[in-house]
């Protein structure tokens, strides 16, 4: 048999995909160590207990000046700011993507500047949007939006035009106003691809959110890791990466499951990523 045709027990799954994480962590382990024998204040690669220290002193220990755990005020605006960014892109996108798909009217009006406007870096309009709406929660809020809702309706636009013509035209015959096709036929075929869409998206939204943090606020993740730079304390900034990069794996899971639940059809075909 083919290898491309082998599919591993459930056993071998498992441990093949821990194996890139175990060779990841015995690799920083063995540098750790040897750098540490050089210099047992080595600050760039510290060891893993004093990472865990750290961190517990983050998540248990009061700050001094503001009697705040840090870990989880940093985590809760953070989750705050990309929950609310995340929430008006995925209403955009449904609104807006449904609308460029399905009516041809509205797609010869929008999906030129859409397409234009998707491509303007969204880093490069950080300062107008400090500028124009301050350095408050707005202008990160903005940023994410910026970032992320542009492609999300695109994306949408493009489910709702993959709809086969043929079930668009029986729904016609059926006597369907536009209204119910929106509602029984395309709403439940594009809001999977959404789901796909905006666990895609959270990647770049993350990266907008921490750049956002890193130049103007008091709190948040990314805050608190360019906070820390300064004192070269990667005792911190490494557990919060791994932080970070936990809490965007179980909202992607979460995505992940919430479509396999909703919309069981559409993992016929095969697992997600």
């Amino acid at each position: 048999m083919r290898i491309i045709n082998r599919k591993p027990s459930p056993v071998t799954a498992l441990a093949l995909g821990l194996l890139p994480f175990a060779l990841t962590v015995i690799t920083y382990a063995i540098a750790s160590h040897y750098r540490r024998l050089d210099n047992p204040a080595d600050k760039l690669l510290p060891s893993f207990a004093r990472m865990g220290e750290a961190f517990w002193r983050m998540a248990t220990v009061p700050d001094r000046r503001s009697g705040d755990l840090l870990l989880w005020l940093d985590s809760f605006d953070s989750l705050w700011r990309l929950g609310t960014g995340m929430a008006v892109s995925t209403v955009l996108a449904l609104s807006f993507g449904i609308a460029i798909g399905f009516i041809p009217h509205v797609r010869s009006a929008l999906a030129p500047y859409l397409s234009t406007f998707s491509l303007i870096p969204p880093i490069t309009i950080l300062p107008i949007l400090f500028i124009t709406f301050g350095l408050g929660e707005l202008a990160k809020i903005a940023l994410i939006v910026i970032g992320t809702a542009p492609v999300m309706i695109r994306s949408t636009a493009q489910a709702v035009l993959d709809i086969p013509r043929e079930m668009i035209i029986k729904a016609e015959t059926l006597g369907a106003s536009v209204w119910q096709m929106v509602t029984r036929l395309v709403l439940p075929q594009v809001l999977p691809h959404l789901i796909t869409s905006l666990r895609l998206s959270l990647v770049p939204a993350w990266i907008f959110l921490i750049s956002a943090e890193a130049i103007a606020s008091t709190s948040g993740l990314g805050y608190r890791i360019f906070l820390v730079r300064r004192y070269l304390a990667m005792d911190i900034i490494l557990p919060y990466v791994v932080w970070i990069t936990l809490l965007a794996f179980l909202l992607d899971r979460a995505l992940l499951l919430l479509s396999r639940r909703a919309f069981r059809w559409h993992h016929l075909g095969g697992d997600a990523l």
